[in-house]
């Protein structure tokens, strides 16, 4: 009888027992309430129209062909640009503000194709994914070879978050508009298979070595692709984060696995130099990270490749803790 009586009481201890409750932190400026609007004039051999590119920082207003750098503390960049080719100015946005049913706004990412038509100097068809990173994007951009050389990928930060939790839209073109590649130079290739939009939150442990060489071993993966057009707005959706080397894991998928050396992401080392980080390895379980990249895009896998039109929204990015 007693021993029931404890056995009782043990099972009603562990119903009582409330469970670790979860803590998120917002990415900051990740509600994508607030924007700057660049209004760039491009050159008059292509029309000298004026330009609305979109950036995430606090409200502004910045007219003219100023290259830009990350305002008030924002830790965001985008894929919208100024470029500047053959002495053209030229820019493209594939990143914008767009008002949410309920309220407020959201970030809205499409892939589209920026042509730059001038008659005898530049004949240049290029496809864009609209895509967001934390980082920094470097202008203006005079060349199309190496996009990754442009882009500062990944900001310090030594915690460990369990999962990146966002909400999110999607819409998938048909089938039939397949994928497209155009780097600018060229013709177009036309390929089978619908791209997906991406998003992932990635840790890295970085060092240097003597020579300015940048390093990283892979400390924690979260990476999801979507293919599917979404019935409205998916709200507070996580991708977990999971810790040291995930290859033989159940849910592991190769573009999980770690960033090949021919398509490494740059950042500067000590002596101020844009090099690239090359990813070594995966460290152990419960490494201390020094690097946190976070990335959404209506593309995935190669650059100038994806499905015109394909479009995802995000807002409140958040890490789970």
């Amino acid at each position: 009888m007693k021993t029931t009586l404890l056995i009782t009481i043990i099972v009603l201890l562990g119903y009582a027992t409330p469970a670790v409750a979860q803590t998120t932190e917002p990415i900051k400026f990740g509600n994508f309430e607030n924007w700057v609007t660049r209004n760039i004039k491009e050159s008059g051999v292509i029309g000298g129209h004026t330009r609305q590119v979109y950036e995430i920082a606090p409200n502004a207003t910045i007219d003219g062909d100023k290259p830009y750098v990350n305002q008030g503390g924002s830790p965001w960049a985008t894929s919208n640009i100024m470029a500047k080719v053959c002495g053209i100015t030229k820019t493209s946005n594939a990143v914008y503000p767009d008002a949410r049913e309920t309220g407020g706004r959201a970030c809205k990412l499409t892939t589209k194709m920026e042509e730059c038509k001038a008659l005898g100097i530049i004949n240049v068809d290029v496809l864009v994914g609209g895509s967001i990173f934390l980082g920094r994007f470097f202008e203006p951009v005079s060349s199309t070879s190496n996009p990754y050389s442009k882009m500062e990928m990944g900001i310090p930060f030594t915690r460990r978050p369990k999962a990146l939790q966002f909400d999110y839209k999607l819409k998938m073109p048909p089938a039939s508009a397949g994928r497209i590649y155009s780097s600018g130079f060229g013709k177009k290739k036309h390929l089978d298979g619908n791209d997906q939009a991406e998003i992932y939150i990635i840790l890295q442990r970085r060092w240097e070595d003597e020579n300015g060489n940048l390093y990283a071993k892979r400390v924690g993966t979260g990476r999801e692709r979507f293919s599917k057009t979404t019935n409205g707005w998916v709200n507070k959706h996580q991708i977990p984060v999971h810790y040291g080397d995930i290859t033989s894991q159940p849910y592991y998928k190769d573009y999980m696995g770690l960033i090949p050396a021919e398509k490494s992401y740059y950042a500067r080392n000590s002596k101020g130099k844009m090099v690239p980080v090359k990813e070594v390895g995966w460290d152990s379980a419960d490494a201390t990270p020094t690097h946190l990249m976070v990335m959404a895009s209506s593309a995935s896998g190669t650059a100038y490749i994806g499905t015109l039109d394909l479009t995802l929204w995000v807002d409140n990015f958040a890490l789970v803790y």
